[in-house]
């Protein structure tokens, strides 16, 4: 398990409430968001990608859909590395969600089509990140988040 502490950037993250409702900027999309407790945990997440670990801001892909065994999908968030090959996949869950078989088993689902050497899931309490070895069939537990590639 990751010490991510992602908490730690609750106070930098732009809220807004109107109409009784409230939002969080979405600082990769640049547009005011529902605050769903999974959509705290991924931009706390942002937030400690770009501010601790170093990934490129620019690198960092949100929501977009893929077709998995011809059923459309999206992920939470892909991480580029710099010459465009995927290199994390990211499944954000809330964090009353417990990391279990189950979210493992839907981010492995979403990556088949993608095949990234990283895999990170969270609830923002809690983060799991795997490394994928392919040519010899292993899943690799982290013990820390993957250096950014240069």
């Amino acid at each position: 398990m990751l010490d991510l502490d992602l908490l730690q950037f609750q106070d930098q993250l732009d809220i807004r409430r109107e109409n009784g409702k409230t939002y969080v900027l979405d600082v990769i999309r640049k547009k005011y968001l529902a605050l769903a407790p999974e959509e705290l945990v991924r931009q706390l997440l942002i937030q400690h990608l770009i501010k601790v670990a170093g990934y490129s801001k620019n690198r960092l892909s949100i929501e977009k859909g893929l077709k998995v065994n011809g059923l459309p999908r999206r992920w939470d968030l892909l991480i580029y590395a710099p010459d465009m090959s995927p290199f994390m996949l990211v499944e954000c869950k809330a964090p009353s969600v417990k990391l279990n078989q189950d979210v493992f088993e839907q981010i492995a689902w979403y990556n088949m089509s993608i095949r990234v050497p990283y895999l990170l899931v969270t609830n923002g309490l809690q983060s799991l990140c795997y490394e994928l070895d392919y040519e010899n069939a292993q899943v690799l537990p982290c013990k820390a988040l993957p250096l950014y590639p240069a």
